[in-house]
């Protein structure tokens, strides 16, 4: 199994050296997504004292040049923080900060999809919107191939690793663990994990969220997701359709509700916002991945538990829809609904923002509207 000749190098020499004191100084990592839309950096500063609240925090800048975010001739981007995390490798006092970037003119990079979300979340924060998202994921030594994979072939067909229990079942617990604890440390929302139907594929679950904090927890998830491989010396792939074949890919399905789907009777609203996103069900497959659907398409097959990309369906407890119902929301006529179609390398804020637009603000047609 390929690994990083990182994780190689001695855990316990850097120890001694993570233990020294730091004073009243505090080491702040800023987070922000790249001009990929999917990928994440990070850089630390010194603070002179502990951070209370985002407004404690101060801006900061980068070189956009090399981050897919500007050109060499005008690159400097500003970091907003936004959102801020207890440090789980640091530990306290230190942070994590997960930042907005505007471009050199104060206005929103291309793939801040935050700063619009945020404004669609106050228009309708009355309503009360939950959300929670099942984040899946694959493992990946760093030659692509999969963790625990036999180097030449494949492992046995999928049926046994779903939940599965044992060391030819379960490929890569630890990472899981490790992520697991990470996460309720930081102070991010997850509220559980399993093992998935692929070899080394796994989900993690964020949520019930609020707002614009469902896409805060699930990056700053993600962030640490990816640290705590960085460690281990492996890869984690958030790949829609990550080994071609009769294999599952991997989504990042997003439950949804509002303070009316929840109170009794709520299943006719529910019922009502799948009509909307029956006729909108282009504009939302654009929103689900950030290649606008072209990464989509190689997972939502009809197959392996998925719908079809070019056709919208709904069904109670039925994982072959775009829309599942749970079958307790369908006996107790209340709760939430399930949009399987977003890709697991989706942004959160983007698929949000989706929702409410065309449940709750009625919005129609291919474009969304400005307010």
């Amino acid at each position: 199994m390929a690994t990083s000749a990182s994780a190689q190098l001695s855990k316990v020499v850097k120890r001694q050296y993570m233990e020294l004191p730091q004073g009243d100084n505090v080491q702040a990592m800023y987070i922000w997504i790249d001009g990929t839309g999917e990928g994440l950096r990070c850089k630390t500063r010194t603070l002179d004292s502990e951070p209370k609240s985002i407004e404690d925090l101060p801006e900061w800048n980068f070189d956009g040049s090399s981050t897919y975010q500007s050109e060499g001739s005008n690159s400097d981007m500003y970091l907003i923080p936004s959102a801020m995390f207890r440090d789980p490798f640091r530990k306290d006092p230190n942070k994590l900060v997960l930042c907005e970037v505007l471009k050199y003119n104060r206005k929103p990079a291309e793939t801040n999809h935050r700063h619009t979300c945020k404004k669609i979340m106050e228009i309708i924060d009355q309503q009360i919107p939950w959300f929670g998202m099942e984040q899946e994921y694959t493992i990946l030594g760093t030659d692509g191939h999969p963790f625990g994979w036999p180097s030449n072939g494949f492992p046995g067909p999928q049926g046994p690793y779903y939940c599965g229990v044992g060391a030819d079942k379960a490929y890569g617990r630890d990472i899981v663990e490790a992520h697991y604890r990470a996460c309720l440390y930081a102070g991010v929302k997850i509220c559980g994990t399993n093992a998935e139907v692929m070899p080394a594929q796994w989900e993690f679950q964020i949520g019930p969220c609020e707002g614009i904090s469902m896409g805060d927890h699930l990056w700053v998830a993600r962030f640490i997701l990816h640290r705590v491989c960085e460690d281990f010396g492996v890869v984690a792939s958030f790949d829609p359709k990550p080994i071609p074949g009769n294999w599952n890919g991997a989504g990042c399905h997003t439950n949804f509700s509002t303070k009316e789907m929840r109170e009794d009777g709520g299943l006719k609203c529910i019922e009502e916002c799948i009509d909307k996103l029956g006729k909108r069900h282009n504009y939302h497959i654009r929103a689900y991945d950030p290649k606008g659907g072209l990464d989509n398409a190689r997972r939502l097959t009809g197959h392996h538990e998925t719908s079809n990309i070019h056709e919208f369906s709904a069904g109670v407890a039925n994982r072959g829809a775009s829309i599942r119902i749970p079958r307790t929301v369908g006996q107790e006529k209340k709760g939430y609904f399930e949009d399987r179609r977003p890709s697991a390398n989706c942004d959160p804020y983007a698929v949000t923002e989706a929702l409410i637009r065309t449940c709750l603000l009625d919005e129609g047609g291919d474009e969304p509207v400005d307010y």
